[in-house]
């Protein structure tokens, strides 16, 4: 498998997850059936604001966190939304939306391309 997704692009695509993941359950109306739908992917879109400001990439403001410990953050947070409607007991359109982030995450994860070690 081709792994594609360097720590650049990673960065680009954090800023947009994080405000999606704020907005996208009230655009949906996620929260109409339980809650827990809204306020889970509200929650983990703000700390993924403040995950992707403290990270040691290029669009970090302030840089105290590595990128791999962000990659691990990520990684645990497809497994949670993959596990949501499990959890949760989310059905419908609240499930498809959890499963659907937590295996986009997991990809996007999975397609990180190591960075060369410097020499």
């Amino acid at each position: 498998m081709s792994r594609f997704v360097t720590k650049t692009i990673h960065a680009y695509l954090d800023y947009p997850v994080a405000l999606g993941l704020i907005a996208m359950p009230f655009i949906l109306d996620l929260g109409a059936v339980n809650p827990i739908a809204l306020q889970l992917s509200v929650a983990t879109g703000l700390a993924a604001l403040v995950l992707t400001l403290l990270t040691d990439h290029h669009l970090g403001v302030v840089k105290v966190l590595s990128y791999q410990l962000h990659l691990t953050v990520d990684f645990l947070v497809g497994l949670a939304f993959v596990a949501a409607p499990f959890l949760f007991g989310f059905t419908g359109l609240e499930a498809a939306y959890y499963w659907v982030i937590g295996a986009t995450v997991l990809i996007v994860v999975g397609l990180h391309k190591p960075e060369a070690a410097m020499a």
